[in-house]
């Protein structure tokens, strides 16, 4: 069977868009599954709906990867989106065509500052996980290249200020999960120019002719298939990139309303959002998604469930988890009520996604810090606006302790010990109080909330009395 590249696509029949020539638009740090399931296609579905014909750079970003595998491939893959959409099973194949070459700038670095002189290429894409955007004070100006992403960036956006004479920029699209990307990675670019004693109009130029934004990304993409030789038998070539992702998108981009013009997803039916600030989108996304993922977690494995979609499917958790985000997350998010409700009923459809086995173990890493980030606010804001407590958050935090209490703990060494050592109080008010009063856990004393330690009290007592499925049905009443 031979591999993948334009030639046996044309052999094998596919019968989708394909884009062989176009023009570099897009110089992209990062070639692995995320981006080839997210960014690109959405590049690629642009240039099929509104004729963008564009092309991306791809630059790896460590010393090991995938560029020698996207090059034999002629930059192509293909891609399969699976999941529910309103409740209908959806699983489609894309060829994506839209990456032109990649770049490696250990073993090609002047091809790499090379691109800076191209004066079509108006954008940088990004993902080189969280641990991305760090400044790194061992990268120097000379090394070739240097080690770190946000070095690599200033060495080639300093390419590009001499060789444009201060000319046009970029359009940088961070999008690494972590918080405020975008201006993450403008700070690291800003010390490194300074560490290195770079042309103080650089500085200016970087603020006036570049844009770095941040964005919130949205897509579980599952990466190569266990199953993929089934998959190339009946494509009929050997497809070492072949990627599967959900289904569902979202690309939340902080910008101008002129960027929206400039790349136009959102005409192509894309689901690529262009706002002046997402912060109220990235609370959508916290409180609705991952907030209902953790305060599902200790519930469903206490009932004995395994992974999110068969937790769904049982009615009496799939009842509690949308009553908890209809009633108790949604009222207090600032966005119109029905774009939430639509937001949550995609969610629960992502949840109950047939292609993807999502444990709950692995979401459990971590969960106390989460609930903090995750499941706190809401409850905070739900006692604000209501003036009493919310029953179903308060019922997920009791059934997390009671998870903890089972010694099944994945956490901080310091929320590890306190659990471990659990046998120590007398009564478990005892133990809800010691724990609501840590403030290196929940970023307050809890115990302050009126009623709170006392209903959490009451909720633990039950779960572990009555067994977590009575308890919750009680608590329903």
């Amino acid at each position: 069977m031979e591999r993948l590249n334009y030639k046996t696509i044309k052999q094998s029949g596919y019968q989708g868009f394909m884009l062989e020539e176009g023009t570099e638009k897009f110089i992209q740090f990062g070639e692995g599954n995320f981006l080839r399931g997210f960014a690109d296609c959405f590049i690629d579905i642009l240039n099929e709906k509104e004729g963008f014909s564009a092309k991306v750079a791809v630059i790896q970003p460590i010393e090991t990867g995938r560029i020698g595998e996207i090059n034999r491939q002629e930059g192509l893959y293909t891609l399969y989106l699976r999941g529910l959409d309103k409740g209908r099973v959806r699983n489609e194949k894309r060829v994506i065509s839209c990456i032109s070459r990649g770049i490696d700038p250990y073993r090609e670095y002047e091809a790499f500052l090379e691109l800076a002189g191209r004066e079509d290429i108006e954008y940088i894409l990004s993902n080189t996980t969280e641990a991305g955007i760090v400044y790194d004070e061992s990268c120097r100006f000379e090394d070739r290249p240097p080690a770190s992403f946000p070095a690599k960036l200033t060495r080639l956006l300093y390419e590009r200020f001499k060789i444009s004479k201060g000319g046009k920029g970029y359009v940088i699209l961070s999008c690494e999960l972590i918080d405020d990307n975008g201006k993450k990675l403008k700070e690291c670019v800003i010390k490194h120019s300074r560490a290195w004693k770079l042309d103080k109009t650089f500085e200016e130029w970087l603020e006036k002719e570049n844009l770095f934004c941040s964005t919130l990304v949205d897509r579980i993409v599952t990466g190569y298939p266990k199953d993929a030789e089934n998959y190339e038998e009946e494509n009929g070539y050997r497809d070492s990139l072949l990627d599967t992702a959900e289904y569902f998108g979202l690309w939340v981009i902080e910008g101008p309303a002129s960027l929206a013009e400039k790349l136009p997803f959102a005409k192509a039916g894309l689901p690529v959002l262009v706002t002046e600030d997402h912060t109220s989108y990235k609370k959508r996304k916290v409180r609705i998604l991952n907030g209902a993922h953790t305060a599902m977690v200790p519930v469903a494995i206490l009932a004995g469930r395994k992974i999110v979609r068969e937790s769904m499917e049982n009615e009496q958790i799939g009842r509690f988890v949308k009553d908890m985000i209809y009633e108790e997350v949604i009222p207090a998010i600032d966005l119109p009520r029905q774009e939430l409700i639509q937001f949550a009923e995609d969610v629960f459809d992502r949840f109950s996604n047939p292609f993807i086995d999502h444990q709950l173990r692995d979401i459990a890493l971590n969960s106390i810090s989460k609930w903090t980030a995750r499941v706190k606010p809401s409850m905070k804001d739900y006692i604000r606006i209501n003036g009493e407590l919310p029953h179903r958050i308060i019922f997920a935090l009791a059934a997390l302790i009671a998870f903890y209490k089972t010694g099944d703990i994945r956490d901080d060494r310091a929320v590890c010990d306190f659990f471990n050592e659990a046998f120590r109080f007398k009564t478990r008010a005892d133990l809800v109080t010691a724990l609501l009063k840590r403030k290196d856990f929940f970023m307050e004393d809890l115990t302050l909330i009126p009623g709170l330690a006392r209903l959490v009290t009451k909720y633990l007592c039950d779960i572990e009395e009555k067994g977590v499925k009575q308890a919750l049905k009680e608590m329903e009443q």
